[in-house]
């Protein structure tokens, strides 16, 4: 009857029997050879029948000891471990990333299936996070939709009404209008976030003044800091050569600039300041704005994230996110430092003229 495995895939051992045969021919082989160097071949034929027999019947022995032997340590060495990977492997297929496979040997007497272990336990450790992130996004991604879809439903559903008066029926009309516009931000980063990570947007440098891209960016929020009457500095050179994807950058320098007036309250005091030398680029943007804690400024980089719920109306938490993969496309950089209640500074630094690639 055929031995079953616990993988019923398994139709045939590691070790079969066919070794067995192998060994016998081996000892029948290796006997006669020794024989011939001696010069004492035997005749087998001049052999009485019961010493021809219990030659055979040594070399059966003998071949089944060491098939046992070798089979018992490649089952012990080999079969085991691999039946542990393959059954591990098997759960991971089927959604479990809490697998782990504890290594057979210290770190001093490794083999390669301790190495194979210790790279299989990597590989569940990275599609587990990957898992966690993919997780975190749709749930963050259905919560941005929801909310402005919610405000969109509400109003609408006020709108129907005929009591409403023309001013409420304004109010409604500006805030369905204020929620799609918050919608349609939401999907365009969505966008653009994926496609420059999965490099569909590939950066297209060429030179021109970065100081008055600087400029123009920080034109865009001359309202919003007399609103809030905030005192604006800009600290530029008066031209700057960069050469580097300029729509992208634009990107990077509005929502620093973003950031540093939505979180700057009415009084505060925002700067942009900009300096060249020694084939880098440094723009920095500071503001006196809530601050942030260790804890946040580690996460304020990643997708959705929003250190200040307080402002989690005004932004979608991709700005940063996007910020961060068009520097990295660009050869750039970027730090913040931040005091809770004092306020925050981003830096950046990017390389004047684009990095040649190393030779192959």
């Amino acid at each position: 009857m055929r031995k079953t495995y616990a993988d019923n895939r398994v139709k045939q051992p590691l070790f079969p029997l066919s070794v067995f045969a192998l060994f016998f021919v081996l000892f029948a082989l290796l006997t006669t050879a020794q024989m011939m160097m001696i010069g004492q071949v035997i005749d087998y034929r001049s052999l009485p029948p019961a010493n021809t027999a219990a030659v055979l019947v040594f070399w059966v022995l003998a071949s089944l000891a060491c098939t046992l032997v070798t089979g018992l340590v490649v089952r012990r060495r080999y079969q085991r471990p691999v039946e542990e990977l393959s059954e591990a492997a098997r759960r991971v297929a089927g959604g479990d990333f809490s697998v782990y496979l504890p290594p057979r040997h210290p770190a001093g007497r490794m083999t390669h299936l301790d190495a194979l272990t210790e790279d299989f336990n990597t590989m569940v450790g990275e599609l587990g996070s990957i898992e966690t992130l993919k997780t975190d996004f749709f749930s963050n991604v259905s919560h941005e939709i929801k909310t402005p879809l919610t405000v969109i439903q509400t109003n609408a559903e006020l709108l129907r009404r005929e009591s409403l008066s023309e001013q409420e029926r304004r109010e409604c009309t500006d805030t369905i209008l204020q929620a799609t516009r918050r919608l349609s931000s939401l999907i365009t980063n969505m966008l653009k976030l994926n496609k420059l990570e999965k490099q569909v947007i590939q950066p297209l440098p060429r030179p021109y003044d970065v100081c008055a891209q600087l400029c123009a960016c920080a034109v865009q929020f001359e309202d919003v800091w007399e609103k809030k009457q905030i005192d604006f500095e800009a600290e530029l050179e008066d031209r700057v050569i960069l050469c580097a994807d300029e729509g992208l950058l634009e990107l990077v320098w509005t929502n620093l600039l973003s950031n540093a007036m939505k979180f700057t309250p009415a009084g505060g005091r925002v700067v942009l300041r900009q300096t060249s030398g020694e084939g880098e680029l440094t723009v920095t943007v500071a503001d006196t704005g809530c601050g942030m804690d260790e804890a946040t400024r580690r996460r304020i980089f990643d997708k959705f994230y929003q250190g200040d719920t307080s402002h989690a109306t005004e932004g979608n938490g991709l700005g940063l996110a996007l910020v961060r993969r068009v520097l990295e496309l660009s050869d750039g950089s970027i730090g913040v430092q931040s005091t809770p209640g004092q306020g925050s500074t981003f830096t950046v630094r990017l390389p004047l003229s684009p990095r040649k690639e190393a030779a192959p």
